[in-house]
């Protein structure tokens, strides 16, 4: 099948299998299907997408990944990536494997400073690194948030210096969170563990990165902690998620993300534009509430907007 273009994508979105179908072999992939942008797909909204790793293509360097990665991103018209976590990844990284995945990622932000954005990836295992990570990364570098993956579980009081650090920085936390039906990890935080830790830190925005997986029990786990943000990326683009995000949350705490190469962003996007919402609420989860998220410490980094 050829490539169709963005406003085939969204009415795939919108219309599923069949109208896909239609659109290729009728017009083989050329003729665009109408449909109504206002309701259904968002189809103006600058696209920032929170959650990227330099996984699912194959290249020797990590600035390689990157180049591929933003190749498909350019097909869906996606204006800012963040890039977080190098390659290949560790899930107990001690101080000096955080510190190579960091500079990985300080390189792409480097070569790519108008499209990319950067996290730091940080084990709390070792508070006292962590610190330095984020004076070095984010305090006198370009990052503009942090990664916490599975290695501590977020509720632990070693946490509270690292959240208060971000807080003073301006600096977004994105938590991994999982509810896996088989179990979880020994470490791995779930929305419940981050509910707890945010409730500590009301005023630092922090991410519950998957929204638990489960996202049911994990939008309900997080809905009372107003500083907590649904991250959409990755699993599957199952109907229902987002409209429920929006229902228990409201549009401005959900956010888009791919979790790009481990997923798609056709099939990511299609979570949004597939959505029953308005064109204003698909506005802010694909962008808007991302932008303003991080205005405040760009714009003391510089940073054009």
């Amino acid at each position: 099948m050829k490539d169709l273009n963005r406003r085939g994508f969204c009415s795939i979105a919108a219309g599923g299998l069949a109208s896909a179908a239609r659109h290729s072999v009728a017009a083989g992939g050329a003729r665009e299907t109408r449909t109504n942008s206002t309701q259904t797909t968002g189809s103006d909204a600058p696209i920032w997408d929170l959650h990227c790793h330099f996984s699912g293509v194959s290249a020797e360097t990590v600035e390689q990944r990157a180049e591929q990665i933003l190749s498909y991103a350019d097909r869906m018209q996606i204006q800012r990536l963040v890039f977080f976590m190098g390659w290949p990844w560790s899930k107990y990284p001690k101080p000096q494997e955080v510190r190579r995945q960091n500079d990985q990622v300080l390189s792409v932000l480097k070569r790519w400073p108008d499209r990319l954005l950067g996290f730091a990836y940080l084990n709390a295992q070792y508070p006292d690194a962590c610190l330095q990570e984020i004076e070095r990364c984010i305090q006198e570098g370009p990052m503009v948030g942090v990664k916490l993956w599975v290695a501590h579980k977020c509720n632990a009081s070693e946490l509270d210096p690292i959240i208060r650090s971000c807080g003073e920085l301006n600096a977004l936390v994105y938590q991994h969170t999982w509810l896996k039906v088989t179990g979880n990890l020994p470490d791995e935080s779930t929305p419940m563990d981050l509910a707890e830790l945010a409730q500590r830190h009301p005023t630092v925005p922090i991410v519950c990165g998957h929204t638990g997986g489960d996202w049911t029990r994990g939008i309900r786990a997080i809905r009372q902690t107003a500083n907590v943000y649904a991250g959409i990326g990755g699993g599957d683009p199952s109907a229902g998620f987002v409209e429920m995000a929006v229902r228990e949350l409201g549009a401005k705490r959900v956010l888009y993300g791919s979790d790009a190469g481990g997923r798609s962003f056709a099939s990511q996007l299609a979570k949004v534009y597939g959505a029953q919402l308005s064109q204003a609420e698909k506005r802010l989860i694909l962008g808007g509430n991302l932008r303003r998220l991080l205005t405040p410490i760009l714009r003391a980094k510089g940073v054009k907007l």
